[in-house]
């Protein structure tokens, strides 16, 4: 059998525990580039559709990212920062874009859906891909979770215009104040599943939509907030100094996460080298001056001290501003639409990411299974997203958001290193994007990674690290001993790693 075979066939039996090289050894061996390209077009796994050019492409990172921050997390945000919060959010977007030029190189070398899991493989080795793909886990099913949860803030709103509300019971999960479960969260993800299960073209069809409805109503924010704008709001700018627009940085880089949604349809791209890094960029300019846009209207529109009672903050400046029925109702259905879109494109990345770890053994085969008829992971897609649902039906936000910040920085501190190391020991491998400045932009966006990562709280530093505990567990019980990589013999691994 070759090395090829042994790579990718999913009937190739298992090595035993004294075939595998030691732990040390199999940590860091790598997939070649060429291999995980090859395993997209094995027969034996089901390929996916390509049907995304570059404005689908770009309307899934915005579908994914635009909208969570400014709905969900800005009335948690601003009352940390003060009126810098807008601050906050360039600084954050700053470093998220340093991360995103070197997730468009790498999309454009390895156009495969894996996002950083597969970057990492292919460069650090298989101990480093897995502790990544374990914080993608982390990254995508639980920001799905927390974003689903703001939505039950947007659906009170909206009944509340026909005199009704839901019980505390159905608003919130188990929470010490009568919360049961957040049966709004549940509905979103459920829906949001159901939706990609029917196919990647019509869930893409879907969130473009809505994408450009939620594009409407944030900018129709702000036009209407910018009537009432005060510029002594923005005074004192910084009340809790520079330490709390940093703290605020770290909180609100949830907003960004989703700009890579892009890198995991790398299988379902028609041209992936040419339109994913495009894509990339180009869904971060938007983002970016949507979020500070948005910001400086609400903060101009209020002061910031307001924001600490408010539960759903845009559509109360909307409903105070233009004391009209119809506009609440219009503007909180838009947002239940944009959560929608986000739990829609990140549920969709995670199903990706967990098929390509499935072709490599890390994860149970299953979620490696595409439809035929609807040519996507249809197993997958719905295992994931019961679990998601019952996550976000049971937990609250703030834990959710501050666990997917830490996953999130950490896989994007790995993909800046990732660019780094291929510089250096690939600098043949054709790029159709390269990073500007040679290695200077990955160092810078490393080190602004881990600077955001270290001033996330206590709490939140215990999380991450039982969930790596459980992840080294798991890999150590399931993944080492089901590597198709690792049970290559040594001459058909270097054969493997040499094309």
């Amino acid at each position: 059998m070759t090395a090829r075979d042994n790579v990718t066939s999913t009937t190739a039996p298992s090595a035993t525990a004294t075939d595998r090289p030691r732990l040390a050894s199999q940590l860091v061996r790598r997939k070649s580039i060429s291999s995980m390209v090859e395993d997209t077009q094995d027969a034996s796994t089901g390929g996916l559709r390509r049907t995304f050019g570059v404005f689908q492409l770009t309307m899934i990172s915005v579908g994914a990212t635009l909208g969570t921050g400014i709905l969900v997390i800005l009335g948690e945000a601003v009352p940390i920062a003060g009126p810098a919060v807008w601050l906050a959010f360039i600084l954050a977007g700053i470093t998220a874009l340093l991360s995103a030029v070197s997730y468009a190189e790498m999309a454009g070398m390895v156009p495969v859906s894996g996002s950083s899991y597969s970057y990492s493989y292919a460069t650090l080795g298989e101990g480093v891909a897995w502790v990544c793909g374990w914080c993608l886990v982390l990254e995508y099913a639980v920001s799905v979770a927390a974003v689903a949860v703001g939505a039950a803030d947007y659906v009170n709103e909206t009944l509340r215009i026909f005199g009704m509300s839901l019980p505390p019971s159905l608003s919130a999960g188990p929470d010490g104040e009568g919360g049961v479960i957040n049966l709004s969260a549940l509905v979103v993800v459920l829906l949001a599943t159901v939706l990609l299960m029917r196919g990647a073209k019509e869930s893409g069809i879907v969130n473009t939509i809505i994408v450009f409805v939620k594009l409407g109503i944030l900018i129709f924010f702000a036009i209407v907030a910018f009537t009432a704008f005060k510029a002594g709001n923005f005074a004192p700018m910084l009340p809790m100094g520079a330490a709390g627009v940093t703290a605020a940085a770290s909180s609100v880089f949830f907003s960004y996460i989703g700009f890579d949604a892009a890198s995991t349809a790398g299988e379902e791209a028609k041209n992936p080298k040419r339109d994913l890094p495009r894509a990339i960029i180009l869904s971060m300019v938007i983002v970016t001056t949507m979020y500070v846009l948005v910001a400086v209207a609400a903060i101009g529109a209020r002061q910031w001290q307001w924001f600490e009672t408010s539960t759903a903050p845009l559509v109360q400046i909307v409903h105070e501003l233009t004391q009209s029925n119809l506009a609440v109702f219009i503007f909180a259905v838009s947002a239940v639409l944009a959560i929608l879109s986000v739990v829609i494109t990140v549920l969709y990345g995670q199903s990706r990411i967990l098929l390509t770890m499935s072709r490599d053994g890390m994860v149970p085969k299953v979620f490696g299974i595409v439809s035929p008829r609807t040519g996507t992971p249809l197993v997958g897609t719905l295992v994931t997203g019961v679990l998601v649902a019952i996550t976000a039906a049971l937990i609250p936000l703030g834990e959710l958001a501050n666990a997917t910040s830490i996953g999130t920085l950490f896989a994007f501190c790995l993909v800046n290193i990732a660019v780094i190391y291929l510089r250096a020991k690939r600098p043949d491998l054709p790029r159709s994007f390269k990073v500007p400045f040679g290695p200077v932009i990955p160092i810078l966006g490393s080190l602004a990674c881990a600077f955001l990562m270290i001033n996330l709280g206590g709490t939140t530093w215990v999380v991450f690290g039982l969930w790596m505990l459980v992840g080294f567990v798991v890999y150590l019980t399931y993944s080492r001993r089901h590597s198709r990589v690792g049970a290559l013999s040594t001459s058909d691994y270097r054969a493997s790693i040499s094309r």
